[in-house]
């Protein structure tokens, strides 16, 4: 029982590393940069695909508006430039765009590339038009700046529209990467007016066609996810994605480890998100489709009256905790296993959220995100010690009955009836628990399983060091960044060591030549985790480390009888 015990955990650990690997969304890179094209698809209404039960079926909704010039001349774009702590971003008269927004976490992240992927801006509709314009407006300032001596401060921005007065608010803030966008709407004519009033995201649909190298790892959007009252739908592949509309809380692009969000604030407010149909199937280097997020409403106006909505704009990390603060955490993708959750699969933020959570409170104590995952693993085995020692003394009490459970073998070999009532007896008579070597390891199983969810998507683990001496040739010596590979493969060779060591320890009571199958296990993950990000590597190898130590202290007291008996 402990051989297929033992099997079993290395096969759920292979299961699940190979579905992380070729399952869940990949980050390609991202070519250059093309002419800025603002104009997105048409809509058409349709239900959600990725909808379940459970989610609730998408509402009907006017058609998101595709952006168009406006027949009339325009005044020349004006550009405000916005400086913060924690981000720089340039603000377009043309409907308040973010014309650039670079991140300023762990480097400079563009979240915006012209062209390619970023904010229309504020785009107004008359009632049943399928396109609308984005509104050209004036910037109360050409700079704006906040930090420790200001802590938030107002771009206000303003213009006209076929007789509506149109009014956009930015609030910035020195701690945060919320941007608070608050719209007005006047209607100055004579007659009600009807519109539709939407901020639309999009992005390029297809990035795998790429041949530049990305400025760093989840840049560019590799999935649409909203969430609605009965949980939070994702849409993966962005050539899959449909036109949907719907109520909900919030939209959004995400990366692995960034999102751009918009989460509308009080009634009447709609979720959409659109791409444009066989879009990806074209074989052309050039990119070959959008897909667009937005929230919007449908207002009719009074004369003399006005309409007023308000959107936060979350272009940022996903931390765990400035997510939570806007109801977002939904927005981070802890994958899990292929199987649909109205089918009672069990949600695996249940599992990695603690353990991310904690990991944090680690590192904020030792400052150091390597030792705070070695003590995370030293604890975790530390809990299940006692479980580990009842695992390796039944396995042990097995592999003494060995010799006695072959003779049966060859004595019942062509009654398999006897054989297992003879075996059962012999289990008894020496009171040995088959299943002693099996639970206590299927038991540790979550916990290692959170680890790994944990590691796989925290942000903070981007650019952060564990031994670093700098740089050689290009190459970083040792580990500068534990989200990514380690590029001496020191740690992974290391690991590969570390679990042949462990398999070579650990007692067997089983067919000799499965044994021995067995230890090719050690090649194939090494294999296996050559590319994959160093904190998950170093995790890995420290539990193959500390289970080595376990089983060195356990076989102690044999090593000390067979001396004494010299």
């Amino acid at each position: 029982m402990e051989q297929r015990a033992f099997i079993a955990v290395v096969l759920m650990a292979a299961i699940l590393i190979i579905y992380q690997t070729f399952f869940v969304p990949t980050y390609e890179p991202a070519p250059s940069p093309q002419p800025a094209q603002q104009q997105a698809p048409k809509s058409q209404q349709a239900p959600a695909t990725a909808a379940t039960p459970q989610q609730g079926a998408p509402i009907t909704a006017p058609a998101l508006p595709s952006p168009v010039a406006p027949a009339e001349a325009k005044p020349p774009q004006r550009i405000t430039r916005v400086t913060t702590p924690l981000y720089d971003t340039a603000i377009s008269s043309e409907g308040g765009k973010f014309q650039e927004f670079v991140l300023r976490y762990r480097g400079e992240k563009p979240m915006v590339i012209v062209g390619d992927l970023g904010p229309t801006g504020l785009v107004i509709a008359k009632s049943g038009s399928p396109t609308g314009q984005v509104v050209s407006m004036q910037p109360s300032a050409d700079a704006v700046k906040v930090g420790s001596d200001q802590a938030t401060q107002d771009l206000i921005l303003t213009g006209t529209h076929d007789g509506l007065k149109v009014r956009e608010t930015l609030t910035f803030r020195a701690d945060s990467y919320a941007v608070a966008a608050k719209v007005r709407v006047e209607n100055t004519l004579g007659a009600p007016q009807s519109v539709t009033v939407a901020l639309p995201w999009s992005t390029r649909q297809d990035w795998r066609e790429g041949k530049a190298k990305e400025k760093f790892q989840g840049q560019h959007p590799s999935e649409i996810v909203w969430a609605t009252n009965g949980g939070v739908v994702r849409v993966e592949n962005l050539c899959e994605v449909h036109q949907v509309t719907a109520e909900g809380k919030w939209i959004g692009l995400g990366s692995i480890w960034y999102v751009a969000a918009l989460v509308p604030h009080g009634e009447g407010f709609k979720l959409a998100a659109q791409g444009e149909e066989k879009a990806c199937e074209s074989k052309s280097k050039e990119p070959v489709g959008r897909a667009t997020i937005a929230v919007q409403a449908t207002p009719t106006i009074a004369p003399g009256q006005a309409w007023e909505g308000q959107v936060t704009i979350f272009v940022g990390p996903k931390e765990y905790d400035r997510l939570q603060a806007f109801g977002l955490e939904g927005a981070i993708n802890f994958g899990g296993f292929p199987v649909p959750r109205q089918w009672g699969g069990l949600p695996m933020e249940w599992l990695g959220v603690p353990i991310l959570l904690l990991m944090n409170w680690v590192y904020r104590h030792v400052g150091n995100y390597g030792v705070a995952i070695i003590l995370l693993t030293v604890v975790s085995k530390v809990l299940f010690f006692p479980l580990t020692v009842k695992s390796m003394r039944s396995m042990k009490a097995m592999q003494a009955l060995q010799p006695q459970i072959n003779a049966l073998r060859n004595k019942y070999k062509s009654d398999p009836q006897r054989l297992q009532k003879e075996t059962m007896g012999l289990y008894r008579e020496h009171k040995v628990n088959p299943m002693g070597g099996c639970l206590p390891m299927i038991a540790q199983v979550p916990i290692f399983y959170a680890l790994y969810l944990a590691l796989s998507v925290s942000v903070e683990l981007q650019n952060a060091t564990f031994f670093c001496f700098g740089r050689l040739f290009g190459v970083d010596l040792w580990i500068c960044d534990l989200a990514s590979q380690d590029p001496t493969y020191v740690l992974p060779i290391l690991m590969g060591v570390t679990m042949f060591v462990q398999q070579k320890m650990t007692p067997t009571a089983g067919d000799p030549r499965q044994a021995k199958m067995m230890l090719v296990m050690p090649f194939v993950f090494t294999f296996m985790f050559l590319n994959l990000p160093a904190g998950l590597v170093l995790y890995w190898t420290v539990s193959n480390i500390l289970q080595i130590l376990q089983q060195w202290f356990m076989d102690r007291p044999k090593a000390r009888a067979s001396r004494g008996g010299a």
